[in-house]
């Protein structure tokens, strides 16, 4: 059974101030995404899953249809705030989705195969599809999943500060925890730093981040779903409360229930953090379009 790409794109972008998802950076207008889905597309997934916001959808599926359609199976689900709350509802005040975790849940009547998922405004690499094709088909089960693992210096913004998970891997290479960094960035002495309450730190340059890159086994949304209630009896009044990957992927660990297994990759990853990434992202693309890794007009030479 081939595995499916899932695809994060129900997020407000507030920082950069737009619909970022559906910004144009390739040269022939195409979006981050496209370059996911055909290196999932080469590397040899099946289906692809857009968990979108619902009020979104019709603009969505007119931008990916014609481009996708009789290349690779497509859903579309909504990330809804009152759905799989169990005995919760939505409280009044609560406006901003419920976190990534959640978001999965969105899609869970249409995965019924070992599945990867992804941010929507990411740039990951070929190489890192490739790795995590492999690892679904010949690897996964249902205590064994895999993290793509990113060296930290590999991941930066020149515009600013970054938010990242730096990963704690053991001698078999499996995770055992993600550390939540808020602030790092490369200060005027060269050296990678992160800021916290205790001040300034100092980051290896090669530590392995997570890029919310993912590889689960069909079994991890009902993991999800019974944690996502246990996380609401004690968050259901913050109205900031996030139910984040991290989260579940933490409790998987430590109580015994399986492995996530950290599969490196040497990609270049970049992204749109803040709007003055922008030009460096098309910059980026224009290069690996140049060396030939990509065709000028993707889904016109893949057709």
């Amino acid at each position: 059974m081939q595995p499916t790409l899932v695809i994060l794109a129900a997020g407000m972008a507030s920082r950069y101030g737009s619909m970022k998802q559906i910004q144009s950076f390739g040269p022939s207008g195409e979006t981050i995404m496209d370059y996911s889905i055909f290196d999932a597309i080469r590397a040899g997934f099946g289906k692809i899953v857009f968990i979108i916001r619902e009020d979104f959808a019709e603009d969505f599926k007119n931008i990916f249809e014609p481009k996708l359609n009789g290349k690779i199976k497509t859903e579309y689900v909504f990330q809804r705030l009152e759905d799989h709350l169990g005995r919760h509802s939505v409280p009044a005040e609560r406006k901003k989705p419920w976190g990534t975790a959640h978001a999965i849940l969105a899609a869970k009547n249409v995965l019924t195969e070992p599945f990867a998922v992804i941010n929507a405004d990411d740039f990951y690499g070929s190489e890192a599809f490739k790795k995590a094709y492999d690892f679904l088909v010949n690897e996964c089960n249902d205590q064994t999943y895999c993290i793509v693992g990113y060296q930290l210096n590999r991941t930066l913004s020149d515009n600013g500060s970054v938010s990242r998970g730096v990963c704690e891997v053991d001698e078999k290479g499996n995770l055992v925890s993600i550390n939540e960094r808020t602030k790092i960035y490369r200060n005027q002495a060269g050296v990678i730093t992160y800021e916290d309450e205790g001040g300034l730190h100092e980051v290896s340059e090669n530590s392995v981040v997570s890029m919310n890159f993912w590889g689960f086994a069909p079994n991890v949304l009902g993991v999800i779903e019974s944690q996502f209630h246990e996380y609401l009896d004690g968050n259901i009044t913050d109205p900031k409360a996030e139910f984040f990957i991290p989260i579940v992927a933490d409790k998987f660990i430590k109580s015994g229930m399986g492995v996530i297994k950290v599969i490196p990759t040497l990609s270049k990853w970049f992204g749109v953090t803040y709007k003055e990434d922008a030009p460096s992202v098309q910059a980026s693309l224009d290069g690996l379009v140049d060396a030939g890794e990509y065709p000028t007009n993707l889904w016109a030479d893949n057709s």
